[in-house]
């Protein structure tokens, strides 16, 4: 599948009902503040706070993002852009654990659904899987049945973590700059196409036409005399 395509579908759904379990962020102080001072910008005094609260906490275990991790880069390998490390995907997914306890049951029961078929079939951890076989896995639950009334667990929590990882990835400064986003940038105007004045029987004094068709002076100011005619 071109799971680069998929862009197209973001949407953080599949929500379901949660439990929160959190820990003390283990991490050393000054990665902490560093993590901190990049969730600042543009925050009122409530929302830093808030903030600083869930990146005191921990949900995932170093084992769930392990998997996390490898889930990502199974989704969206990485390419000549940047990866979803680079991206920052796993510690998004992490923040968005926290933000949004109810999607927390869906994705640790979905983690632990990927060891037990794992196990069971391979006689190993998802991690511990070749690349092959965790294809294998995916493919059963990345593509939803249509004609179910309500897909599987397993099926819905693929698609979360599918949408969480794009949705982290493609936000990012690497995503941006690989769907090639340029954000506003100022227009030229050339005046009214020729057609449409010629369609309303109209047209453009001569004198004026260098200020539409001459882009080197887009930036000149129009000046009049006493009279009130164009001087430049």
């Amino acid at each position: 599948m071109n799971r680069r395509d998929s862009i197209r579908s973001l949407f953080l759904g599949s929500m379901a009902g949660g439990l929160a379990l959190e820990s003390c962020v283990t991490e050393p102080k000054q990665a902490l503040e560093q993590k901190i001072w990049d969730y600042q910008y543009g925050r009122t005094p409530q929302e830093k706070a808030y903030d600083e609260k869930l990146l005191n906490q921990q949900f995932f275990t170093t084992s769930e993002l392990d998997k996390i991790r490898r889930l990502g880069n199974l989704i969206l390998p990485p390419n000549e852009a940047g990866s979803i490390e680079e991206a920052g995907v796993p510690e998004f997914i992490e923040f968005m654990a926290k933000d949004f306890p109810s999607i927390q049951t869906q994705m640790r029961g979905g983690l632990m659904w990927l060891d037990s078929h794992t196990y069971k079939t391979f006689g190993k951890n998802f991690i511990d899987c070749s690349e092959d076989e965790q294809h294998q896995v995916l493919d059963l639950i990345a593509f939803p049945d249509p004609e179910a009334k309500e897909q599987k667990q397993e099926v819905r929590f693929f698609s979360l973590v599918r949408n969480l990882v794009m949705t982290g990835y493609f936000t990012s400064e690497a995503g941006i700059k690989e769907l090639g986003y340029q954000g506003n940038q100022p227009n030229v105007w050339d005046g009214v196409p020729e057609e449409v004045l010629k369609d309303h029987g109209m047209s453009y004094d001569e004198s004026w036409m260098p200020k539409f068709v001459d882009q080197s002076k887009r930036n000149d100011m129009a000046a009049w005399d006493e009279e009130g005619n164009l001087i430049s």
